[in-house]
Parts: structure tokens; sequence; C-alpha cells
């Protein structure tokens, strides 16, 4: 009797300590902070799974755009950021907010618009002369107005365009205030432009009546970069195995993933890990 009641609580105890690894196992997770446009390519679909299955960590994805992305990485909501606007990247940095930022991927920014074509800017290789018709005409634009990535980008091109855009802007500009799907779901309703980044442009579905009318200018260039949040600012960061995503990221393994990811016969996204300047 007693060596059957050892032997019962024994196999409880291997029983308990498998549930307890399970549960472990479970709660080994990360929190990335990355902009709509890694989600809503369907990219994550491809990486993230790749990633959980090298390390055993799982990854919890907060995505929004990418100025809402760093802020979420100041505020300790996210052990990692994973976004596309350099400049507040090398600001996020700069306020001690990063441990170092490594470049990821690429892809472009496009303008799409509608198949009527008021503005008359279909095939433009020059996207500032695209922008300033498109000011000129008043013709319907929907911004993101977010401050995403994408949202910089669109800022900037109105800037380098040489389009005051508080001076000019009425009826025909509007802010949405949301990600890149709505704000293409709001351009189609309204037969209006709007700047995409080219990955979510391909994997989105509902692309009714619009089409890529502006592509290929060096100013349409879109670059990714990923940081580890600084622990020394924010304690409670899972410092190791935020670190092994970044470094997963950028190694062979994960850049081959990256390049491997195609909607039919298009690549989204272009490893550049290797390039320091990017």
């Amino acid at each position: 009797m007693l060596r059957r009641t050892f032997v019962t609580a024994a196999a409880s105890a291997l029983v308990a300590i498998g549930m307890l690894s399970s549960v472990q196992a479970e709660d080994r997770f990360i929190t990335v902070a990355s902009t709509t446009s890694t989600q809503d390519s369907g990219l994550f679909n491809v990486l993230l799974p790749a990633f959980t299955a090298k390390t055993g960590i799982t990854v919890k994805v907060i995505a929004q755009g990418t100025g809402q992305a760093l802020d979420t990485g100041r505020r300790g909501d996210a052990d990692v950021v994973f976004v596309h606007a350099k400049a507040q990247e090398l600001k996020f940095l700069a306020d001690g907010f990063g441990v170092k930022r490594y470049p990821v991927m690429y892809n472009d920014f496009v303008v799409v618009g509608p198949k009527s074509d008021p503005a008359g800017i279909n095939g433009t290789k020059d996207v500032a002369a695209a922008f300033k018709t498109i000011a000129d005409k008043k013709a319907p634009f929907v911004s993101r107005g977010d401050k995403s990535g994408t949202n910089t980008a669109e800022l900037n091109l109105w800037k380098t365009a040489g389009v005051d855009l508080q001076a000019v802007r009425g009826e025909w500009y509007r802010e949405i205030g949301q990600g890149m799907g709505a704000t293409l779901n709001t351009a189609n309703a309204m037969a209006a432009y709007t700047l995409s980044d080219r990955g979510t442009w391909i994997a989105f579905a509902n692309k009714g009546d619009l089409g890529v009318v502006v592509e290929g200018d060096k100013k349409l260039f879109n670059q990714y970069g990923v940081m580890l949040v600084n622990p020394a600012k924010i304690p409670t960061v899972k410092v190791d195995d935020g670190q092994a995503f970044v470094d997963w990221l950028v190694s062979p393994e994960g850049q081959a993933v990256i390049a491997g990811y195609h909607i039919g016969d298009k690549q989204l996204f272009f490893p550049n890990a290797s390039d320091p300047n990017a």
C-alpha cells in the first residue's frame, strides 16, 4: 500500500512538472510593436512561425503606425519595435529608448488612384510632380493621418513637391487616422488617390477601381528597421528573447524567409540587413 501511494505521488509530481513546463513554454513570449504593413501584407504569417519553430519564443504583435509603435516602445509596452521611418527611429535611439537600430528589409511606396485618373498622373515617374498636380487640381486624396511611416513619407512628398498642405488643404484632402487597409478602402469608396506601401497593396484584396498610377521614383524607397527597447529605460524588457528576435531577423535564415515571401510571382520585401547604411 505504501509503495502504491509513493508511485501515485511520484506520478502526480511528474504530471505537475510537465504541466508547469508546458505553462512556462507557453509563457515564453515577446511583444513586438510593428508597422501595420508587416501585418497587413501577410509577412508575419510566415515570419513569426519560422522564428517560433527555431527558438520556442512566441511573438505577440501590436500592429500600428510607426509613430504609435515607437510610442508603445517608449511606454514600455513592447520589447521590440519593427518599423519604417528612419528619422523617427534615430530619434528613438537618440532619446535612449532603443539599444541599436538594425536594417532589415526594404520595398517601396506606390501612389494608387482610380482608373478615371482625375489628376491625369497615371504613368508619371516623378512623384513630386504628381503630388503637385493632385494639389493643383484638388483631386480627392486620402491620407492615413496617423503618424505612421507611410503618413510621414506622404507628408514629406508634399513638402518635396513644394505644396503647403496647410494652406491648400480642403474637402479634397481627407485624413482618416487609420491604417493602410482602411485607407485603401476609403480611397476606393471615394475614387481618390492615396499613398500605400507596395507590400500591403499587393496583399490587399479589395482593390476595386484602384490601380497603381505612380511608381519607380527613388523618393518612394521604403526601408524597415528593428530595435530592442532599451532595458536601461524600461526594466521590464525581455532582453534575451527580444534580442533573439532581432538577431534572427537579420540572420541569413531570417533574411531568407523574408526574401522567400511572395504573393503569386511578386516578392513583397527585399532583405538588406547586410547594408550598414540602410
